[in-house]
């Protein structure tokens, strides 16, 4: 049964196996495990990335495709769904209504960016979806009487989803059963269904196609695959799952602007993310956002700690201040990069 939920894509690496068992352990099991506001936000956010960082693992790493327009794809979804909740009022047709207009858009970007540009070589068709991400952007800044431009858009949801909903007074392991607490799992399993969607297309003769033209596209297309038609293909799905995450953040924190959705220092993170965990392994999305959003969480926090612990000694506390978290999650990534070229999924799989 697990090989059949898994599409056969075991971790091969009991290292490996006993990281994921321990993340979805805690990612099940957080509202009982971490109590309290942050936690809880914390394992959202990961819930939601996983996704967000898989979907472009697709592009990226199954595809071979560089796009810059991944955010933009996250942000309609985002939008869609803020919109409809405003719009129609805070209910699940609202969200629905989002989630699938949303969507919609951005299958149908991402199959024009697709069209007209995959025909052209891999830098240019990065600058490309470049130019269109931050013309987007730009667009959503300008239409500030619909998108609340700059400022965003803050919306409500439906009262099941709040913290005032109180499903039962009773309590598991002094935790309340309350609308905050459902919110959070339909975020958990939404993200639990979409990852392993994710896997059974990679999984599938059509990622076994997608890697072909990954490693050798002139190859893939005189055998008879369209490569244009797959990539094509890949960059919709890519696109149709990024605007599902964009609409479970939207859900979550109840507020949808630029800042959150469309910058480019979150194309960076996603960036980051797929290097961390590994490209090419959907494994390494759940891998390295884990890490990433923890380390940005957290580190901060660690480093006051730090701080006071060694305010005694010479240099040291200055180099562990706070306001130098920035460069030490930098340094850890450099390291990361230089100890695992692979990513972690990927020397995990090779010391097996």
């Amino acid at each position: 049964m697990i090989n059949t939920l898994l599409s056969g894509d075991r971790p091969n690496s009991r290292m490996l196996a006993l990281l994921l068992i321990a993340i979805g352990l805690c990612l099940a099991f957080a509202p009982f495990l971490f109590p309290g506001t942050k936690p809880l936000d914390t394992a959202a956010r990961i819930c939601i990335f996983i996704v967000l960082v898989a979907s472009y693992d697709l592009l990226l790493g199954y595809t071979g495709i560089v796009s810059f327009a991944h955010t933009m794809f996250f942000g309609i979804g985002a939008y869609g769904v803020a919109l409809a909740l405003g719009s129609l009022g805070a209910s699940f047709l609202a969200i629905l209504v989002g989630v699938l207009a949303g969507t919609a858009l951005s299958c149908a970007l991402a199959l024009a960016i697709g069209l007209f540009s995959l025909r052209v070589k891999a830098i240019f068709f990065a600058m490309v979806t470049l130019a269109v991400a931050s013309a987007f952007a730009v667009l959503v800044s300008q239409l500030s009487s619909i998108t609340g431009g700059e400022d965003g858009l803050t919306y409500r949801i439906p009262r099941e989803l709040t913290p005032a909903f109180r499903l039962t007074d009773l309590r598991i392991f002094d935790v309340r059963i309350d609308g905050r607490l459902l919110a959070y799992y339909l975020i958990f399993f939404s993200a639990l269904v979409l990852f392993l969607v994710m896997l059974r297309i990679v999984n599938s003769p059509f990622g076994t196609t997608l890697k072909a033209v990954r490693d050798n596209a002139f190859r893939a297309e005189a055998i008879g695959y369209r490569v244009v038609r797959y990539r094509t293909t890949a960059t919709v799905l890519s696109a149709a799952m990024a605007s599902l995450a964009g609409a479970l953040l939207a859900i979550w924190i109840r507020y949808t602007g630029p800042a959150t959705t469309l910058s480019m220092e979150i194309m960076i993170d996603i960036l980051l993310m797929v290097v961390i965990g590994g490209m090419g392994t959907m494994y390494g999305a759940v891998i390295g956002a884990s890490l990433f959003i923890l380390a940005q969480t957290y580190l901060q926090s660690l480093m006051a700690s730090a701080e006071t612990a060694t305010r005694g000694l010479p240099l040291l506390p200055d180099l562990v201040a706070p306001e130098r978290w920035l460069l030490w999650l930098g340094t850890l990534f450099i390291l990361s990069v230089y100890f695992f070229p692979d990513g972690i999924v990927g020397r995990l799989r090779n010391r097996r």
